[in-house]
């Protein structure tokens, strides 16, 4: 007969805390990551991105250090293929895991390398000391 055996830690006790913030953490895994996927900081500046998800998006340069905005996702509006109205950007999920400080589901269309794809995008808000310090998304074709 197969055995189980499970333990609860103490929640009481005190784990070692290293200097390396949430944020840093999170975004060495995702630079290592075969998965599409990305980390961006409280300003939706971008900390880290997969080489996959660059490979996809057909980025020439490191989306590293720039907005998440400013040429490294092309969110295109779903009804007409143009630009995504303003008033939608807000509701991507990477940036309302930021601003609700929750989880984020939803459908984002993305002009990629090989032309425009629909990605069903999964992120979750970085917590620091209490504080959205950022968000970490995955992003799978659909």
């Amino acid at each position: 007969m197969p055995h189980v055996e499970l333990s609860i830690s103490d929640p009481h006790q005190v784990r070692a805390v290293t200097a390396e913030s949430s944020l840093d953490r999170w975004g060495d895994t995702v630079s290592e990551a075969a998965e599409p996927s990305l980390v961006i900081d409280e300003q939706a500046v971008v900390v880290a991105v997969s080489a996959s998800f660059e490979d996809l998006l057909g980025l020439t340069e490191s989306a590293v250090d720039r907005p998440v905005l400013d040429g490294v996702l092309q969110l295109l509006d779903f009804a007409d293929g143009g630009a995504l109205d303003p008033a939608e950007v807000a509701k991507m999920p990477p940036l309302l895991a930021l601003s609700s400080g929750r989880l984020a589901r939803g459908l984002v269309r993305l002009q990629c390398a090989a032309g425009p794809r629909m990605f069903d995008a999964i992120a979750a808000p970085l917590i620091q000391d209490g504080q959205v310090v950022g968000s970490i998304t995955f992003f799978s074709a659909v």
